[in-house]
């Protein structure tokens, strides 16, 4: 519990020094000026370019070199310097999760814990066409949810202690992204641009679900993670990208392994993976991706297994005034295991409904997972597959906000259903339960910053 305060006393400090900081910078410049006097392009609002393009909004950066829609609202703080401009952004849930809440079966746990996760990204323009961007992002997770993980039924992915992780989500590593970036503008509406994290994420999948707004409401991983977005934690990993226009194409070399047990080290890099992506935004509501990777021994357990890796997604997101929007994101995943043959499938659709302080959310998924992937070889002999369906509903609401920062109190329940085959482990309709309360920033509406400029 000392470290839960001590972590969200930190968050909260960094967010409200930022936000501060920059309403002192917009204060003084707007001290002294006689608004009769001010000129027509004075009055245009300011605009925050790309990470990765001087021609492309910031509000399409997603996770990685990803792409979210233009029309994505931002939840952070903004330091605008001289020379460079950082964004400081995170969120921490202090929740109780329950996975099997009327016990029907004998695999749920329950749990009181604190994912979370802090990320800070700043930029400088060089030259007239050249932009260098650094990306961090931590988690204490390996203090607040334990080297364990935390009880999700059906999850699986990673180990710990010489085991496979099974109905259980594992922590996200301390240092969760290192990164820099430069862009070069080299023709009209084109830029080519290259980045090398330590660790980092490669051009495969959506952007991964912390950073989706259809799936910010949501404290859990889907159980399709690593059939999709797993990657965004590569302990080594170099991105070569070309933009035209609304479509780019990206190409990664990067570390096949996941990050092994010890949550707070950098793991050797390999470079042993590649993988490619092609992304389309066809208006400000719409991204659209397709990835394939070609993943090298993922799991320490079985360093024989290699994945080939396929996605599709497509993200909207509609805004329906200053602080309320609809969000959703379609998720299509599978992985191909060199050993068995196996093609293991999955889909995910999301959405969020934000009506100013109330959320109103929800997740479907289906994945198959075979005894293997479950750790149930020894019970099924054969290595079967199971047909795995979960529907979340959930609904939270800001109870306060306070200098820019939210404190959301919400609930969810998750309905898992078997496959009759699994029933006597799992039960027919195991019903999971979480309550919590989330701290983030608040929504940055750029609007609102030049509302006295625009009177």
């Amino acid at each position: 519990m000392k470290v839960l305060i001590i972590y969200t006393l930190t968050v909260l400090s960094i967010v409200t020094a930022s936000a501060q900081k920059h309403r002192m910078k917009m204060d003084s410049s707007m001290k002294g000026m006689d608004m009769g006097d001010m000129k027509m392009d004075t009055m245009k609002p300011m605009t925050m370019n790309s990470q990765y393009s001087l021609d492309v909004p910031m509000n399409r950066d997603g996770s990685g070199t990803s792409w979210v829609p233009d029309e994505t609202p931002m939840y952070a703080g903004m330091i605008r310097g001289k020379k460079w401009m950082t964004m400081i952004h995170g969120s921490i849930f202090m929740r109780y999760n329950n996975q099997d809440l009327f016990k029907s079966g004998s695999r749920g746990g329950k749990k009181f814990d604190a994912p979370n996760w802090l990320m800070a990204m700043t930029q400088k323009k060089i030259g007239n066409n050249g932009l260098f961007s650094v990306n961090t992002m931590f988690s204490f997770d390996p203090f607040l949810v334990g080297p364990g993980g935390y009880p999700l039924l059906y999850q699986t992915g990673e180990s710990y202690k010489g085991k496979k992780l099974v109905d259980a989500q594992h922590p996200h590593d301390l240092f969760a992204e290192l990164s820099v970036n430069y862009t070069q503008r080299v023709a009209k509406d084109a830029d080519l641009s290259l980045s090398f994290g330590y660790p980092g994420e490669p051009a495969l999948g959506p952007p991964v679900f912390m950073h989706r707004l259809s799936a910010m409401n949501n404290p859990d991983a889907p159980l399709s993670h690593h059939y999709a977005d797993a990657t965004h934690i590569t302990f080594g990993v170099s991105t070569l990208g070309f933009r035209y226009k609304d479509v780019k194409l990206e190409g990664s070399i990067f570390t096949g392994r996941e990050p092994d047990e010890f949550r707070y080290n950098f793991d050797p890099i390999r470079f042993d993976s590649y993988s490619l992506r092609l992304s389309y935004n066809p208006s400000k509501e719409w991204a659209l991706q397709v990835s394939n990777g070609w993943i090298r021994s993922p799991e320490s357990l079985e360093p024989q297994q290699n994945a080939d890796r396929f996605t599709a997604s497509a993200v909207y997101i509609k805004t329906l005034n200053g602080d309320s929007y609809i969000a959703a994101t379609l998720v299509y995943g599978q992985n191909h295991y060199s050993d068995n043959g196996k093609t293991l499938p999955s889909a995910l659709l999301e959405s969020s409904w934000q009506m100013h302080k109330t959320a109103v959310y929800g997740r479907y998924e289906y994945v198959q997972k075979d005894a293997d992937e479950l750790d149930l070889t020894g019970a099924y002999p054969g290595n079967p597959n199971f047909n795995i369906n979960a529907v979340t509903l959930g609904v939270n609401r800001v109870l306060s906000t306070f200098k820019q920062i939210n404190l959301t109190g919400g609930l969810q329940a998750t309905l898992n259903v078997s496959p009759s085959t699994l029933r006597p482990l799992y039960g027919s309709a195991t019903v999971g339960f979480e309550v919590y309360l989330r701290i983030n920033p608040s929504l940055m509406i750029m609007g609102r910053q030049h509302k006295m400029m625009d009177m």
